[in-house]
């Protein structure tokens, strides 16, 4: 190794290591640190070769350059500076660290009590000092070269207004796929398998969303209770991909899924959380950035900076109004763009980015930093926009350029079809945009993510076959997860045989799905909702790496995924369902119509009065599709749509709604009607009573307008 010992004092940025062709630059950010030692390990990263002193600090940046280091090379930190827990100091150079800027780890955290600063079980906990050598058990970050030739395939660019995203977690879609081979599921390589994407293409969405990509810890207590952490919001490093999704072991599967994907027409985001760290609170272990400077990266309490203040409930929050840590994640979102294909981000709490220092702040450091950059501003943005501190809940609460996860949404349509009273007015509201929330500052209806099921909570299926959640696998006495679902079983609670109760589940399911797709804002669907998958009842899985938490397509319901596919090409094709803008309720100009009309069961226009009946839960609503100034091809020619006419009866009972006389049209034809397929094709005349079955929804197309397909056509010729 003594060809290897050569240092050169190197740069002090970029930031991580980084070769240039003829040897690698290393460089950390330690405000704190008293000095800073590179320790490179054998191919294996079984034994340390060499420890070698970084050789300057330059603006509180550790740095050297070593010539003879070539990509492949294992490496890590060991830190040196004062261990004083009361001053938020835990530097403790027997521990090796993770490089935050580390683009790829290899191997798993091995759990030992030697990755904690301080002796387990002693009677001053984290006072305390530990001086045993924890590398042993430790990931070690390798030096990549990150060249990859991307092809010829452009990036999707999907607007806003045309997406329909896809949340799917990355191991969990693929670990049962009948098309994959074994030893490539759960890994990246899986997405590229053909028969994966046509699945995503045939089913007609524009972008998948993948749960945490970026590396993340099993947690100890999981794994010493044999579970796992499958979700993966548990992050240690943002640059680096998590190593058990790649197959071959190389960051170029992750490019090569993106690529595939891109030439399908499908974009990737994924779930990022830069809200909090797998370290952990005081007594948490010291894997990287609490080893390096605890003090800069984490958010301690005034008071007291022993301990950690923390809105995410994991224990620590980053310190993202220190100028280094805003650097680390602003830097690690435009490598994922830039390095990675990456088209957008979904933020997990990302109220607790935005906090400046303490309070949310519509003007944090963060958002501004985000909304300026030249890179950043251009990729999809989405905030789930709430944490776990006073005041975190902030839906509608997001500048210009965001778009958020509309709990309200999830729960008003959950609502509204297990039957409750007094929902339609909030129902009006989700399913136009949500403009109450977000008509300001050039917002757009594309702000408002639409979801009626995520990761986090039951799937579709379960939705609609449970009362209450069924978590016992997770070890935890059922005290897991929400407990408010707002689902309903049907009349029994699981899987039955009763022929009754199994199609009011399917109808259920339809009804759902058809209200999602045809509302206006970003709609997102649960992947496996669109073939009936459950996880038995389990709203948490959190820690289930197994079948309960993994995509089953052994049972999947091709009629269903039939339905789907056509609600998302009626989406796609009838720019009606996918306004850039806001409706109005008045009279489109050139027109006779008003972009919207809300209809009584008799057939009249809705009045105020009419909307104060809490017990009827039936709403109808006629869209103007005749709206030439608000439709344009991409060439830039104004498209006219058809009308249609939305009935839903969310009632136990069955209701006749009188079809409206309107300028648009005498008759009206039925496209579909969850709860009977026969009707379809129907044709039905103005001012007679369309037989809404309960608990069903059905959509109407104008009579004399055009079919299906037609206005696709007209806008490609």
């Amino acid at each position: 190794m003594a060809h290897r010992a050569r240092v050169w004092p190197g740069r002090p940025h970029p930031l991580g290591a980084t070769f240039d062709g003829r040897g690698v630059n290393f460089a950390l950010f330690s405000a704190n640190a008293e000095k800073v030692e590179l320790c490179l390990f054998d191919a294996k990263g079984e034994r340390e070769l060499e420890r070698l002193v970084l050789p300057e600090y330059t603006d509180q940046v550790w740095h050297g350059y070593l010539p003879d280091v070539r990509p492949g090379q294992l490496y890590g930190y060991r830190v040196h500076g004062p261990y004083d827990p009361k001053q938020g100091h835990r530097f403790n150079a027997n521990k090796l660290l993770l490089d935050p800027y580390a683009k790829q780890l290899e191997g798993q955290l091995r759990w030992s009590d030697a990755h904690f600063a301080y002796r387990v079980g002693h009677q001053r906990e984290d006072l305390s000092f530990d001086k045993r050598d924890n590398a042993r058990g430790m990931p070690k970050c390798r030096v990549v070269d990150t060249s990859f030739t991307w092809g010829e395939a452009p990036r999707p660019d999907v607007s806003w207004h045309e997406s329909v995203l896809y949340e799917t977690h990355l191991r969990g879609f693929t670990m049962q796929h009948p098309a994959v081979p074994e030893w490539l599921r759960g890994t990246c390589a899986a997405f590229a398998v053909p028969e994966v994407v046509d699945h995503l293409a045939s089913l007609g969405v524009t972008a998948v969303e993948f749960l945490p990509v970026h590396a993340f810890v099993q947690d100890r207590h999981l794994v010493e209770r044999g579970l796992a952490n499958y979700w993966g919001y548990n992050s240690i490093g943002f640059f680096a991909p998590e190593p058990r999704y790649l197959s071959t072991g190389s960051l170029s599967e992750f490019k090569t899924m993106v690529r595939c994907l891109h030439e399908a027409g499908i974009e990737v985001m994924i779930d990022v959380v830069y809200n909090h760290t797998a370290e952990g609170n005081h007594l948490g272990p010291t894997l990287s950035f609490k080893g390096i400077d605890n003090a800069s990266y984490y958010k301690l309490t005034p008071e007291d900076p022993r301990f950690y203040w923390d809105s995410t409930g994991c224990g620590n929050t980053l310190n993202l109004t220190h100028p280094r840590v805003l650097q680390m994640v602003m830097d690690s979102l435009r490598y994922w763009v830039i390095e990675m294909g990456v088209d957008g981000f979904r933020f997990d709490l990302t109220s607790a980015l935005a906090r400046d220092p303490f309070e949310f702040d519509y003007g944090s450091g963060f958002l501004d930093a985000v909304r300026q950059d030249p890179v950043l501003s251009q990729v999809k943005l989405i905030a789930e926009p709430w944490d776990l501190g006073d005041g975190g809940y902030q839906v509608g609460g997001f500048p210009p350029g965001w778009s958020e996860w509309n709990g309200k949404y999830r729960d008003t349509a959950r609502r509204f079809w297990k039957g409750e009273p007094d929902q339609r007015r909030e129902l009006a509201a989700r399913i136009t945009g949500s403009a109450d929330m977000l008509a300001h500052q050039g917002r757009r209806p594309s702000a408002s993510v639409n979801f009626l099921t995520a990761h986090d909570g039951f799937t579709l299926r379960d939705l609609v076959s449970f009362n209450d959640k069924h978590n016992e696998a997770n070890g935890e006495d059922n005290r897991d997860g929400i407990n408010e679902n707002d689902s309903w079983n049907c009349g029994h609670e699981g899987v039955t045989e009763d022929p009754e109760i199994n199609a009011l589940r399917a109808r259920q399911q339809r009804n759902l799905l058809a209200t999602l797709l045809l509302s206006q804002g970003v709609p997102m669907l649960l992947a496996g909702d669109e073939f009936g998958n459950s996880q038995n009842g389990n709203n948490n899985t959190y820690c289930q790496d197994n079948e309960i938490g993994w995509v089953n397509w052994e049972n999947a319901d091709e009629d269903l995924m039939a339905f789907v596919a056509r609600l998302i090409r009626l989406r796609r094709e009838h720019p009606v369902f996918r306004r850039p803008h806001f409706f109005h309720g008045r009279t489109i100009r050139g027109t006779a119509v008003k972009d919207i009309v809300w209809l009584t069961p008799d057939g009249r226009e809705k009045t105020d009065e009419d909307w104060h009946f809490p017990e009827a839960r039936c709403l109808g609503f006629l869209l103007g599709g005749d709206a030439g100034e608000l439709f344009y091809s991409p060439g830039g020619r104004q498209e006219l749509d058809d009308g249609f006419i939305v009935l839903m009866n969310a009632f136990h009972e069955p209701l006749e709604f009188t079809l409206p006389e309107a300028a648009m049209g005498e008759a009206w034809t039925v496209q579909f009607d969850t709860a009977r397929a026969e009707v379809e094709g129907r044709r039905h005349e103005a001012s007679t009573a369309y037989p809404l079955e309960a608990r069903s929804l059905v959509l109407l197309i104008r009579a004399d307008g055009r079919q299906e397909g037609e206005l696709a056509g007209a806008a490609s010729g």
